[in-house]
């Protein structure tokens, strides 16, 4: 069975006990065509079975399954995420290609497409290299970035230009946390950098207030490049609503 636990000061809950039965399995055979659950049961069943020959390359269509998560409903609580499964649910999307599926997904637990501005504290430096593109790309659609002091200075080294504004602990402006609570910027991108205290709270503090004023939050550099990719390719009216049947 698949469990969820909810622990709080040593009081455990449980928030759902399920018999398991993988949901990437019906989602993976709709992807490809091929129903794995029949093989499974015929493997069960000892019948000879032999291996389905499908290739990626011989797909049509491409799935992406986003998970939804519930940090908005549990106070205090890091909405950042490590090794242990913490999404509530999730959704599967189809498109015609990657970033048309990718998008659909997060359109679909929640996120929204920037209009304006975006918040950029970009983590190490692997994680800074990895957005640089993706930051380049932002400016040519006519993004403000907004980025705290490393992302602003590494940025602007290298030809892209973004306003610094100051963590949460500083008592200066343009300060982040008051940009979020103004609703100043549509998207925040918060990669965790290092263990230090400083970091540790500056960067739960944004991350934190992205949950409490509803502002669309990634904190994975690959996801926030793929979005960001997916969004300089389509515009929200761009993307085809079809039926299953039409996949």
């Amino acid at each position: 069975f698949n469990i969820q636990f909810l622990a709080k000061d040593n009081d455990i809950k449980v928030i759902e006990c399920n018999l398991r039965a993988s949901r990437s399995f019906p989602f993976v055979s709709k992807v490809l065509k091929t129903n794995f659950i029949d093989y499974a049961v015929r493997i069960m069943l000892g019948e000879k079975v032999e291996k389905p020959g499908k290739s990626l390359f011989d797909i049509d269509h491409i799935g992406v399954k986003a998970p939804q998560f519930s940090f908005s409903r549990l106070s205090m609580a890091d909405p950042v995420l490590g090794v242990d499964m913490v999404s509530t649910g999730e959704v599967g999307c189809i498109g015609d290609d990657y970033y048309e599926a990718i998008l659909k997904a997060l359109l679909s637990v929640g996120f929204r497409i920037p209009e304006n501005s975006i918040l950029l504290s970009t983590g190490p430096q692997r994680s800074k290299t990895e957005l640089l593109i993706s930051a380049g790309i932002l400016i040519k659609k006519g993004y403000k970035l907004f980025a705290t002091k490393g992302t602003h200075d590494f940025y602007e080294k290298n030809g892209i230009s973004t306003t610094r504004v100051y963590w949460p602990d500083e008592k200066q402006q343009p300060n982040a946390f008051d940009l979020i609570r103004n609703k100043q910027v549509d998207m925040v991108v918060n990669i965790p950098k290092n263990l230090t205290s400083k970091e540790l709270s500056n960067d739960y503090t944004i991350r934190r207030a992205a949950v409490d004023f509803n502002v669309p939050l990634i904190t994975n550099a690959r996801l926030a490049s793929a979005f960001i990719y997916a969004i300089s390719r389509y515009r929200l009216e761009d993307l085809p609503i079809k039926s299953w049947e039409e996949y």
